[in-house]
Order: structure tokens, then C-alpha cells, then sequence
């Protein structure tokens, strides 16, 4: 019944599970072997410490190899079944790094407690834990690709591969053959054939006798139920087993301490114990056999337990090798009826007494192996999640889009820590590999795509470390300056330096503007539409004409452009002239963009690495009428971004304006900075200044067009006038799509809050909102967003307002800034470096004596 406690029973599912096999029909030697094994020799293990902090190796260039295939064929396997059934993402055996073998200090000791007899129940445990609706903060997040300081980034294995193990140097994939490379050196140490019809299905590195013996043979299981033994070094069979599960595919290889599991499709488990050696002997048969139910779609060894996932319903068995504790753990499965079907899973050292799933819609469930119980549900992303892994306190996730995500789940809320494309196509699996701290002093996690390339990377991601620390500790060997900034945003509607003059109400905005602002270090002018985009017509033309013909509209822009800025330095020479001289720094027009950047005459000496670029938005990509222009420079050692919008207009576009917004943030527009030390000194998120987010200090403004949703204009303006705004930002739809969209670009970006009307649309020249035809609602297109890359409150804002000129539809909104820069000490840089150099060292020393 729903809300019954789980509890443990002797039997399970429809289909029951089979009975223990008494031992009398178990092979005597071989019950002796399995009872008398000698003692498992040391072996990499979980780590149940928490880690510390530590990040990605750098970045070099990547390397990439290619295999050929051999012709040394297996011997061949007598053949019940000539099916071949290919293997798709979401069915391919998807094995966590639990499946490896862990310290039995690791696992929860569980109580397994009689029923007294009483018969099982098949109902479904009605589990409704809470969804955090919240997305990980990924305000912070870290772009760069976490290569691995050593050896090959990529294998590319040149045939149609879903399966893979990894242990130590070796990584060895499945299907039409078998192959294993060096992740050292990409070399090809082994290439078979698995015969016409036949492939690999799943794989796994046999145990060895000793640690040393690690990594030189796997097991592989097909598709028509056979498995083989295959020595890496000789590329020879050393032994096989036809029909192991009858004429049904095999599934799932398990590593489970010395002993190996396997799975087949029709739900038969078989546990293959040690014999006299202490590994695993298939000569002999399996030492006990199991049921589970149909239909598997993920399943990864918990301590002693195998989880186990069809769907969305999660069961719990516990495989012996004597076959007389109860393999069901559970009466009922788990479930939760708020995500999608389980299609991954993982443990983390850091909190082993957790089992994570990772689900088809993008969310992430939380049990107890105490009891059970379902601790949370986590949304994580939008895209369904292929495979987990666990490093530390950081889950590794690979998604159907080919990207790569590492959360840090200690924080409140998650942290998104890296987020990368690490294939073309979706990520297959994700594995961490347990003995590459032991056999090759480092932590690697391996992903494979279904682009059919292995890819290695550091699974301590060291240079997120270092980073992260240099910046930490950056008051040691810098010094600090804060600069006053003024930033206005302005929909001009085509107005021009005269209109704006002759206007009675509106002829000293300008002038009242820097007036008022306390003599500010730097002034950016942001305006949009100094040209009519009202008049689609002849913007079309304007856009079409013969090139011959673009010389006169040019020309007038270009004027109006030049008007501007003229009327913008006489008026600071007029009447700012007493807080000291500006110079204009740059100028940027596009289609109606325009940016225009002043600084006082003493600070532009300290001014370097000016660079601007602009994106085309407009008409697919093609022409400027929506877009940016971005403008970036450096004071001292810190790096500015200035980014002017005019984002898609409409009421129903909101889909549209996050296209621009996100293409706009994630092209890679201006020069590169190619010195490592100068990309940690001065720019953020393992990016090199050729991003808008890789710059410490980023303020967006423009008329992003973002609209107020599901209420009419006449409400909208009657909540304006009964000064009701709050009840308006609750569906700004910018405002929603950061709380709700985790792929919102501006989401990594602060907004002061708004306690000014909408600044659109108005009659021109008066205080009404549009009463033309198509009477527009009003709303907050006008924006000013900033970020400081550092998450350090490097950027304070004083003020945000809106200002009542009427020579346009739009108001004009202004805000006043400090923005803290540094200056960078070579000397005390030195030797902090070193430091995190040395701390560094430790830290990895550690982390890998845990492992080992």
C-alpha cells in the first residue's frame, strides 16, 4: 500500500527470482575454491574522505589517434544465435565508478531483515520527494576543456563502438571488435575480430591475482550470449565460454572485488566467483545464478548490492556466491513519478552512503543506502543525462547534446564547476578509472561519444585549481583601485544631437546626466536605432540594394553617427571640464548600434588591449539591425567588457532574444590572449579574452526587448499607474527566464532591482503609453545586467533610473558604477605561484594515497 516502509522479503518480481542453486549441484572444487580464496591483494579504492577543491589539466594542444584494424580473429565460437542487435545510447551498459572495486570500508554495512515468511508484494513504493525547481548556479562556470596533463586527449577507434572499461593505461572498447590502446602513448596493443554477426557487447578488466596484474585481460560478452577471455599483450583467446547465457545477449560486466557479474537481456544474472588464483574463472561456469526483470535500462554495483533500473522503477538484489541470503532487498521498487526514466548512475567518495541517478529529463534523484528513501530530486539540466561518474564531491555528467558538466554538489545550491562540448555527437558513457592513481600517479575519467572517439580527462582538474587559487589569494601580490563608471543605454528611436537640442523639456538631459554622475573615470553611451528600423521598408531596401548604391545611405549614417559623438565630447568639454579632461577611448557604430566610450585623460595611459568586434543578429545572422557591438580593454591588469544589445522585437520572441543573447555570449569574437599566465592574471573561467564571460568585469546594456507576459495592455498600464510594479517584474520575462531557464545566458549576469515604470513604448513627445493602432504593451526593454567574473563584488552599482526624455518612444535608463581594478606585483605573483604550485602537490599526494 502507498507509504507502506520498505522493507526486505524473500522473494521478488513477476518473474520471481529462481531459487538459491542448492550447493550440491554447485561443483565441489569449486565451492571449496570460492570459500577458501586467499585474501584480496591491495587495490585502488573509493576514497570516503572529502577532497578538496581541485581542477582541470592544461589545455594543450590535443592530440589525436587513429587505430587500424588487425586481422587476427578470435577463435570461433559455436554459434546459437545469428542475431546481431545494435546498441543505442540509451541502452548501452552506462557502469559508474563504483562499478570498480572499492575498499569494503566504503560500504554501508545493511540490515537485511526476514519477513517471517510472508509473501512479496509487486506494488510500486509510492516515493514523492521534493524537486528542488531551482538549476545549479552556473554563474561561475569554468569553460575550458579539462585535457589530462600527459599522454593522448583522443583515441578515435574507427568503428562503432557504445562499450567501453578502463583500467590504468589501458582503455578497451567492444562491438565488431575488441581493441585496446595506451592512453599514454594512443598505441594499439590489441585488435579482434569478433566474427560475421557477432559484437561485443559489454566488456570488463578481469581481476588480477595482484595489483600488477591489473589491466592485462578483459572479459567480453556478445550477442548471442558467449563470453571470452582475451589476453591484452598477446592479443590471444584465453579462454571461452559459448552459450554462457544461452542465446541471449549479454548486457552488463560487472566488477565486483575478485569476483565478475554478468547480465543478460532476459534478466539472468550470473555471479562468476574466485577460483584457487583468487580471479575469476569462467572454465568452470558460474558459481551462482540469478533473476532480475526484463527490461533493464541501468544498473551499477552499490557496495555489496546491485541497483538495478527498468524505467523509472529502481531494485535493489544482493548476489552471493552461496546463494543463501535473500537476493531481493526490497518488496517494492523505488520510484519517483516527477522524473523521467533512469538512465545513469553513480556513487561519490566524498559521500558514499548516497546513490545517485541521473534521468532521461535532465534530473538527478538521491537515495539513502541506510534506508532507501529518496533524499531529493535535482533539476540539473534540459537535456536528458547519459552517464555519471563521481570524483570526490563532484559529479561528472554527460549529456545527449556531446557537452560535459561537473557539479560541485557540496554547495547551496549546486554549483555548475565546468561545462564543455567534449564529443560532436552524444556522450555515451562516462567512467572514472579507479587504478589510474595507482598505476599512473594521476586521476583520469574517460567519456565516450557516440562519434566512436575516447576521450581522457583530469579528473582533479588541476588547472581550475590553480586558477581558482591564484585569484584567491590575489590580495598577496596586488594592489587595488576602485573607478567610478557611468553607463547610459538608449533607444534613440532615430533622433538626432539637433532634435534632442531643440527640445524644450529635453535639451539639458545630456548635460544634467554628467552633471549629476560625480565626475565618473569612464562614460559609455550605448544607443540603439540612430537610424529608423521603424520603417521596415526601407530598411529592407537599405539591406538589398546593389553595393554601388550603398555609398549615400552609408555616408548619412556614418553622419549621424559622427553628429553624436561630436555633440557628446562638446558637452563634456563644456561642462565637465572641471573634473578633469576626457578623451574618447572608442567608437562603434552598426546598423543603428551605437557605442561610444570617454575616459579621463589621466587613466587612459593605463588603458591597453583595446579590441571591439560586433554580431549580426538581424535577418538570420545576416545584417546588423539587431545584434551588439562589444568593447573590450584592459585597466592595469584588469579586463573590461562593455556589450551593447538590441535584441529581437515582439511580444511572443522571448525565444528568439535568448538565441541573441546566447549567440552573442558564446562567440568568440576578439584576440586571444596566448600567454597562460596572462589568461589566469586577467581573465576568468579557463577562457583567454576571446569571450565576452572570460573578462573579470562585464556590463551589458541595450534594448534587449524583453516583454511583460499573459496580461493585457490596459492592465499592465493600469498597475503602472497604481505604482504596482512588483505584481509586472513577476512576469518580466527576463526576470522569469532566470529563474526558470538553466540555459538562460544572462542568468550568469546581476540586475539591480527595478523601481522604475517601463520604459516602453510611449507616444513620442508625451507621457502616454502607445495609443497608436497597435497599442503596445508597456515594459522594461531597457536594461543594464552586469558580472563580475570573479564572484568577488568587484562591481558595485549605485544607482539604476530611468530618465524622462520624450524625443523617443523609449526612456533612457542610466547607472552609476564602481568598478574595482588591480595592479599585478611580478615579484609577489612569483612567489604565490609557487606556492599554489606546492600546495598543489600536496593536495594531489593526498588525494592520491586515498586512492591507492
Amino acid at each position: 500500500m502507498p507509504g507502506e516502509p520498505l522493507t526486505p522479503q524473500l522473494t521478488g518480481e513477476q518473474p520471481p527470482a529462481l531459487p538459491a542453486r542448492p550447493l550440491s549441484l554447485i561443483d565441489s572444487s569449486r565451492a571449496a575454491h570460492a570459500a577458501s580464496a586467499p585474501p584480496r591483494p591491495p587495490r585502488p579504492a573509493l576514497n570516503t574522505n572529502h577532497p578538496h577543491e581541485i581542477g582541470a589539466a592544461g589545455a594543450a594542444a590535443q592530440k589525436r589517434v587513429s587505430s587500424t584494424p588487425t586481422t587476427h580473429v578470435p577463435p570461433v565460437i559455436p554459434r546459437l544465435n545469428g542475431r546481431s542487435m545494435t546498441m543505442g545510447v540509451d541502452r548501452m551498459p552506462s557502469r559508474a565508478a563504483s562499478d570498480f572495486r572499492a575498499a569494503a570500508a566504503t560500504a554501508t554495512p545493511i540490515e537485511h531483515r526476514p519477513l517471517d515468511g510472508q509473501p512479496g508484494s509487486s506494488a510500486r513504493a509510492d516515493n514523492s520527494a521534493p524537486v528542488t525547481a531551482a538549476y545549479p548556479d552556473a554563474s561561475r562556470t569554468n569553460r575550458s576543456k579539462p585535457y589530462i596533463g600527459k599522454g593522448v586527449h583522443e583515441i578515435s577507434t574507427n568503428y562503432d563502438s557504445r562499450v567501453f572499461d578502463v583500467c590504468g593505461g589501458l582503455v578497451c572498447t567492444t562491438g565488431t571488435y575488441t581493441r585496446a590502446w595506451s592512453v599514454l602513448d594512443g598505441e594499439l596493443l590489441m585488435s579482434l575480430a569478433m566474427g560475421e554477426g557477432m559484437k561485443g557487447t559489454a566488456v570488463a578488466f578481469k581481476p588480477g591475482e595482484n595489483v600488477d596484474e591489473e589491466g592485462k585481460r578483459v572479459w567480453v560478452g556478445n550477442n548471442n550470449g558467449d563470453l571470452l577471455e582475451a589476453d591484452v599483450q598477446s592479443q590471444g583467446i584465453m579462454n571461452t565460454k559459448p552459450s554462457a547465457h544461452g542465446r541471449h545477449e549479454i548486457l552488463k560486466i560487472y566488477r565486483h572485488y575478485n569476483e565478475l557479474w554478468t547480465l543478460d537481456e532476459s534478466g539472468t544474472l550470473h555471479v562468476w566467483g574466485p577460483d584457487e588464483k583468487g580471479v575469476p574463472n569462467m572454465s568452470h561456469g558460474p558459481t551462482q545464478s540469478f533473476r532480475v526483470p526484463k527490461g533493464h535500462m541501468f544498473s551499477m554495483v552499490v557496495g555489496d548490492e546491485l541497483w538495478y533500473a527498468t524505467g523509472k522503477e529502481i531494485r535493489v538484489f544482493l548476489p552471493t556466491l552461496d546463494g543463501r541470503t535473500q537476493f531481493q532487498v526490497l518488496i517494492r521498487p523505488l520510484i519517483q513519478d516527477s522524473t523521467g526514466e533512469v538512465t545513469s548512475g553513480t556513487l561519490l567518495t566524498s559521500d558514499p552512503d548516497k546513490v545517485i541517478f541521473g534521468h532521461s529529463d535532465g534530473k538527478v534523484s538521491i537515495y539513502s543506502r541506510k534506508d532507501y528513501s529518496c533524499l531529493g530530486v535535482m533539476n540539473v539540466s534540459q537535456y536528458k543525462i547519459n552517464s555519471l561518474a563521481g570524483v570526490g564531491r563532484y559529479m561528472w555528467a554527460g549529456f545527449n547534446t556531446g557537452k560535459m558538466s561537473v557539479f560541485d554538489m557540496e554547495q547551496t545550491p549546486w554549483t555548475l564547476k565546468k561545462d564543455w562540448q567534449a564529443h560532436k555527437n552524444p556522450v555515451v558513457r562516462v567512467a572514472v578509472d579507479r587504478a589510474s592513481f595507482y598505476k599512473l600517479d594521476r586521476c583520469q575519467v574517460v567519456s565516450l561519444g557516440a562519434d566512436n572517439v575516447v576521450r581522457t580527462w583530469d579528473g582533479l582538474l588541476q588547472e581550475d585549481w590553480l586558477e581558482s587559487e591564484m585569484k584567491r589569494k590575489d590580495t598577496e601580490y596586488c594592489s587595488f583601485e576602485k573607478i567610478k563608471t557611468l553607463v547610459l543605454t538608449w533607444n534613440a528611436g532615430a533622433s538626432t544631437p539637433h532634435s534632442l537640442r531643440y527640445s524644450e523639456s529635453d535639451a539639458t538631459f545630456i548635460r544634467d546626466l554628467l552633471q549629476s554622475s560625480n565626475s565618473p573615470d569612464i562614460i559609455v553611451f550605448g544607443f540603439q536605432e540612430l537610424v529608423d528600423l521603424e520603417d521596415k521598408t526601407a530598411t529592407a531596401k537599405r539591406f538589398l540594394k546593389p553595393k554601388k548604391k550603398e555609398g549615400s545611405d552609408q555616408e548619412r549614417m556614418s553622419h549621424q553617427y559622427r553628429d553624436w559623438r561630436n555633440f557628446l565630447a562638446q558637452t563634456l568639454d563644456d561642462h565637465m571640464a572641471s573634473g578633469g579632461l576626457y578623451q574618447i577611448l572608442h567608437t562603434a557604430p552598426l546598423v543603428g548600434l551605437f557605442t561610444c566610450i570617454f575616459v579621463k585623460a589621466d587613466l587612459r595611459e593605463r588603458i591597453s588591449n583595446l579590441s571591439s568586434a560586433e554580431v549580426k543578429r538581424g535577418m538570420g545572422g545576416l545584417h546588423g539591425n539587431k545584434g551588439a557591438i562589444v568593447v573590450r580593454f584592459m585597466v592595469d591588469d584588469t579586463s573590461l567588457c562593455f556589450i551593447n544589445c538590441h535584441l529581437a522585437a515582439g511580444q511572443t520572441s522571448a525565444n528568439a532574444r535568448h538565441n541573441d543573447i546566447a549567440a552573442i555570449l558564446e562567440a568568440s569574437l576578439l584576440p586571444p590572449q596566448r600567454d597562460p599566465a596572462g589568461r589566469v592574471d586577467s581573465f576568468v573561467g579557463g577562457g583567454d579574452g576571446s569571450m565576452i564571460l572570460d573578462h573579470e568585469l562585464c556590463l551589458l546594456n541595450g534594448d534587449l526587448n524583453y516583454r511583460i507576459d499573459t496580461m493585457s495592455r490596459d492592465t499592465v498600464v493600469a498597475a503602472v499607474k497604481a505604482g504596482n510594479l512588483a505584481k509586472l517584474l513577476e512576469r518580466d520575462q527576463l526576470l522569469v527566464a532566470r529563474r526558470r531557464n538553466p540555459a538562460f545566458r544572462l542568468r550568469a549576469f546581476e540586475e539591480l532591482p527595478i523601481s522604475f515604470a517601463p520604459t516602453y513604448k510611449y507616444d513620442v513627445g508625451t507621457d502616454n503609453y502607445d495609443t497608436s493602432e497597435k497599442k503596445r504593451s508597456p515594459a522594461w526593454c531597457d536594461r543594464l545586467l552586469y558580472r563580475c567574473g570573479s564572484g568577488r563584488g568587484r562591481i558595485e552599482q549605485l544607482d539604476y533610473k530611468r530618465h524622462e526624455v520624450r524625443v523617443s518612444d523609449h526612456r533612457p535608463v542610466s547607472g552609476r558604477f564602481r568598478f574595482e581594478v588591480k595592479k599585478i606585483n611580478p615579484k609577489k605573483r612569483a612567489v604565490a605561484w609557487m606556492e599554489c604550485q606546492q600546495r598543489w602537490e600536496d593536495l594531489r599526494g593526498r588525494e592520491g594515497e586515498g586512492e591507492k
